[in-house]
């Protein structure tokens, strides 16, 4: 995670796993009823694990529109941070019908949370 551009991060330890479960409960109801964390497991939306770093369009077995494979987007925070904001807006023709998280606070802890997994 980019210390500067999220700010501090506080975190627990579960189980070898590291999290703040505000951010969870955060990121669960925004984004789970669309989308896993688990890896190779899609729902309405790609997988989420990992996505921090990942390339747009590349999860396997995951349907994407062209706008989203051809965007040539690197999920790093920044990149993250304004996406979530208006999902359509950032990528005219993505097939998320989401409309965004206008906090940037819960931005950026839902983004310091999948950065996690």
């Amino acid at each position: 995670i980019n210390a500067e551009y999220m700010g501090h991060i506080e975190t627990q330890s579960d189980k070898g796993l590291t999290f703040n479960h505000g951010r969870r409960k955060l990121f669960d109801a925004r984004a789970l009823q669309c989308h896993s964390v688990a890896e190779g497991q899609n729902g309405t939306g790609p997988s989420l694990y990992k996505i921090v770093g990942r390339s747009a369009g590349t999860v396997k077995g995951f349907s994407y529109s062209a706008a989203n494979k051809n965007s040539a987007c690197t999920w790093d925070e920044e990149t993250l941070f304004k996406y979530l904001e208006n999902p359509k807006k950032f990528m005219p023709g993505t097939k998320m019908s989401f409309a965004g998280v206008k906090s940037a606070k819960d931005r950026k802890d839902i983004i310091a949370y999948m950065a996690t997994i």
